[in-house]
């Protein structure tokens, strides 16, 4: 805790008695009234300007929040604006109370005051900045995620529980009371909780790290390990998603994030491979002629052709391959693309007379005679 500059004056003395409590003001009254005045005047003046410097920081940044989207300027208006005039006060006392050279309990009191001040400002601010940034995230108009807004209240729970206990310690300290039990207290408790609420707190936790990173969102498709599957509902324990195949899956945050995720949103084209076998009665010249009709026929179905080659002497026939990229977002059109390809090339193979090779059925073998 500050404490005021030494002084030789007898208001540096500390009183006994209420009488003297009233000698020791009238006396400092009586000796420092130019200086008591003087600081007065100034911190009016301090009070003045803090406040013009709000409201002119309130106004500046207002004018660069665009519309109901909240943005980083918008947090930043929210937390100025939850100033509160108490705080300029006791900031600006605080600035000119020692020029008075009070008497000491005068000077402990302000200094005290401003703590307690200070402390329950900052508190306002960070819950102000925390709310707002929790508040562009949950933006469901411009991108939001869902499962924050279901959460949000329980973060705003966690928040203000958390700020008022730091608040009060940071005032009992000043206070010269021992808190040092009380940390002490408040830490076994917390890790007897986290143990005996671990796996809740690292599926919440995983939860938001879903929310704030974004590896994926809510109609997003993606591949955990256990096939494509779309994401229908992130929660705060798990993430509900449905299979191609139509199952439901229920996967806790934690287990998703553990595992490797690939997600097919986003993509500007996929690549499919086809192999293709003809029979070794094909002609040379048939043959050298595959590339050229697969890219006739690939760029005629508006997909973009890559490759289309010989790749070997197969057992059964020789042995081609057909890349081509479908430039589709959808799962649906990517499939009903790629299904239109094949077609178009099994129709013009069959229109040109190439022979399809397939693989001879194994012999059945023969019935033993058991006679």
């Amino acid at each position: 805790m500050a404490t005021p500059p030494p002084s030789t004056s007898p208001t540096s003395a500390s009183p006994e008695s209420p009488l003297d409590y009233l000698g020791l003001h009238s006396d400092w009254l009586s000796q420092k009234w130019p200086d008591i005045l003087f600081g007065l005047v100034a911190g009016i003046l301090i009070y003045v300007v803090l406040e013009g410097i709000r409201l002119l920081a309130l106004t500046l940044v207002k004018r660069l929040c665009v519309g109901p989207r909240v943005t980083f300027f918008t947090i930043l208006h929210r937390v100025v604006r939850k100033t509160s005039h108490l705080f300029l006060v006791l900031a600006a006392a605080r600035l000119t109370v020692s020029y008075m050279e009070p008497p000491q309990h005068v000077f402990q009191t302000v200094n005290f005051l401003f703590t307690v001040a200070a402390v329950l400002q900052a508190a306002r601010w960070l819950r102000a900045g925390i709310f707002g940034f929790i508040d562009s995230r949950a933006d469901l108009e411009n991108g939001g995620n869902e499962a924050l807004v279901n959460a949000s209240g329980l973060i705003r729970t966690l928040v203000n529980g958390v700020l008022v206990v730091v608040a009060l310690i940071v005032i009992l300290d000043n206070l010269n009371v021992n808190v040092t039990g009380l940390i002490a207290g408040l830490g076994i408790g917390g890790i007897a909780i986290g143990l005996a609420a671990q796996g809740i707190f690292s599926d919440l936790f995983a939860s938001l790290s879903i929310i704030f990173d974004r590896p994926f969102r809510v109609g997003e498709t993606i591949d955990f390990g256990k096939g494509p599957a779309v994401v229908e509902r992130i929660g705060l324990k798990s993430t509900r998603m449905r299979a191609l195949t139509g199952e439901k899956l229920v996967v806790s945050n934690a287990q998703l994030l553990s595992k490797e995720i690939v997600s097919f949103t986003g993509l500007h084209k996929r690549r499919f491979t086809f192999p293709m076998g003809f029979v070794y009665q094909t002609a040379a010249t048939e043959a050298a002629r595959v590339p050229d009709i697969v890219r006739e026929v690939v760029e005629a179905n508006g997909v973009h052709f890559v490759r289309a080659g010989f790749t070997a002497f197969g057992p059964q026939a020789l042995e081609f391959e057909v890349q081509f990229d479908i430039e589709e977002g959808e799962m649906s059109a990517i499939n009903a693309k790629r299904h239109e390809v094949g077609i178009a090339l099994l129709e013009r193979f069959n229109a040109l007379g190439f022979k399809f090779a397939y693989a001879a059925p194994a012999p059945t073998p023969p019935v033993p005679n058991t006679r």
